[in-house]
């Protein structure tokens, strides 16, 4: 799949906010190297939550976010030691999983916290599949790929109508990455 972006055009990637799934940060590494892999911060919560029984879900997510709402990527190790040390006896799945995951958690502690928001999940992208499933699973087949293609395309154009807000902090971010990011960004 990495690949075939390359493929199709695709020069680089600064940085990617991936899900859990296995391989794809590696994938993505491999095709493109100098890219930062930051993890989902929003499915890693998510994770961690499946390990909390409801009654105390509220608490350790407030924990966790004072993981990820840290100033700087120290200040949030300091905020996971305090968590293990707080909920490793009952839940230490939670602080293991961040820990192996650490590496892929980080990078985006190198940006201010306007810059976070574009950066950290994968829910805009999320959202736009989910629409697009949505509507395959109700036609069930299709006569041909074309047909389907064309399905696709008036979906998304109908899917992009609801984005009358600019993304937040944009700008900021563009800049931002203009800067960091110099050798590798296109001039035009």
């Amino acid at each position: 799949m990495v690949t075939e972006l390359k493929n199709r055009g695709v020069q680089d990637i600064f940085i990617a906010c991936v899900d859990g799934l296995k391989g794809f940060p590696e994938a993505i590494e491999t095709v493109f190297p100098k890219t930062e892999v930051q993890l989902c911060i929003v499915h890693l919560v998510r994770h961690s939550l499946n390990y909390v029984s409801w009654k105390l879900r509220k608490q350790v997510a407030e924990d966790l976010k004072a993981i990820y709402t840290a100033a700087t990527g120290e200040a949030a190790e300091t905020r996971l030691t305090e968590f293990e040390r707080k909920w490793d006896a009952t839940h230490a799945p939670i602080g293991q999983s961040w820990r192996r995951n650490w590496t892929r958690i980080i990078p985006f502690f190198a940006y201010p916290p306007e810059i976070r928001k574009v950066i950290y999940t994968t829910n805009a992208i999320e959202s736009v599949n989910m629409s697009l499933r949505k509507i395959t699973k109700n036609r069930g087949s299709f006569p041909s790929d074309e047909a389907l293609i064309k399905l696709f395309y008036l979906a998304l154009r109908n899917i992009s109508k609801k984005w009358t807000m600019p993304l937040r902090d944009w700008k900021a971010a563009l800049n931002r990455f203009t800067i960091q990011y110099e050798e590798q960004m296109p001039q035009h």
